[in-house]
């Protein structure tokens, strides 16, 4: 695999991940203790730190892109054995 291709499919794990991490770790104002500002939506997050969400989706995405390499690499799971076309 050529390293443009590798870098490729890590940004798709890590825009994924983004997904999967943003629900984790946020609090709204009332689980805060904090009165909401005028108008606000009481799903709003209370406070953003996008430096923590940035880190934990990177070590989601290395350790996904981890195994999807190890995968490739190693030949655990080929296209041959999940083709539904057999069946």
């Amino acid at each position: 695999m050529r390293w443009t291709s590798a870098l490729a499919i890590y940004i798709l794990f890590w825009t994924f991940s983004v997904f999967l991490v943003l629900p984790f770790g946020v609090r709204t104002s009332d689980e805060a203790g904090i009165e909401r500002v005028k108008g606000q939506a009481e799903s709003a997050p209370h406070d953003f730190a996008p430096g923590k969400v940035a880190l934990r989706v990177t070590i989601v995405a290395t350790i996904l892109f981890a195994l999807f390499y190890a995968n490739y690499v190693f030949e655990w799971i080929t296209p041959d054995m999940v083709d539904m076309t057999k069946y």
